[in-house]
């Protein structure tokens, strides 16, 4: 591969991983909360669900497990299929993606807020998402970009750390290109989560927000400020009156 090439292919990973955050980003916010690049933390969340913890959903983890896992399989055997007789896969693969990916978006058109119920429609797209990112994650495997992987930025932050001047790994590649791409795939995946979250929610808080309420309960005693804000004032001093006037 040619310095060009490889410069060219850097790019289009470091591309890859910006719209893994976005979609990321989108999918925690109004599909779930799930995940259709990271499975990691989908597997999780799918354990939460299902020990009951509130606030996860079981039906939309398990939609983007099997989508993704759709998705890699579909991946492996296309591109395989189209490497073995010699033609491009790598941007058929991408071209694929992008359609998958514009059908979720028609899918999602009627998703209007973010604290809407999750309906089939939710589940439709997450596993259409994961379905594109499952394509995606055998892409980039085969691609075999270091440092790149554009869906798991725990791998790129550990080679970052490990083959820096303060982890001095000898088994992990070293020199500033790898360090660099390290840094863009880690940089990449955390400001476009950044910014796809304040442009979503707007500053507000899009999750496990708790409000105070309008009025205090009935039942509740007054407290004791309120009893001595009640009781009459002393002699001799002087207390005005909602209109300024004498009591």
């Amino acid at each position: 591969m040619t310095a060009k090439h490889e410069a060219a292919l850097t790019t289009a990973m470091v591309a890859l991983t910006v719209t893994t955050g976005m979609v990321e980003a989108v999918s925690f916010l109004t599909l779930g909360p799930v995940f259709t690049a990271v499975q990691t933390g989908n597997t999780l969340f799918l354990g939460f669900a299902v020990a009951g913890a509130g606030g996860f959903s079981a039906v939309a983890s398990t939609a983007s497990l099997v989508g993704f896992a759709a998705g890699a399989l579909l991946g492996a055997r296309l591109e395989s299929g189209m490497d073995v007789r010699g033609r491009q896969w790598f941007v058929v693969a991408l071209v694929a993606e992008s359609v998958l990916l514009g059908i979720a978006g028609l899918v999602a058109w009627e998703i209007e807020r973010l604290d809407e119920p999750l309906s089939s429609r939710h589940y439709a797209v997450a596993a259409l998402v994961a379905l594109a990112m499952g394509m995606r994650s055998v892409t980039t495997l085969r691609a075999s970009v270091a440092d790149l992987p554009t869906t798991r930025v725990t791998r790129a932050m550990t080679a970052l750390y490990g083959a820096s001047p303060l982890g001095l790994d000898t088994k992990i590649p070293s020199g500033a290109g790898a360090e660099l791409r390290r840094a863009a795939s880690v940089g990449a995946m955390a400001m476009t989560h950044a910014a796809v979250t304040s442009s979503t929610t707007g500053g507000r808080t899009a999750s496990c927000s708790i409000q105070a309420p309008s009025s205090p309960p009935a039942n509740i005693a007054p407290t004791e400020a309120a009893r001595r804000s009640s009781a009459p004032a002393p002699e001799g001093i002087f207390v005005s009156s909602p209109r300024g006037e004498a009591p």
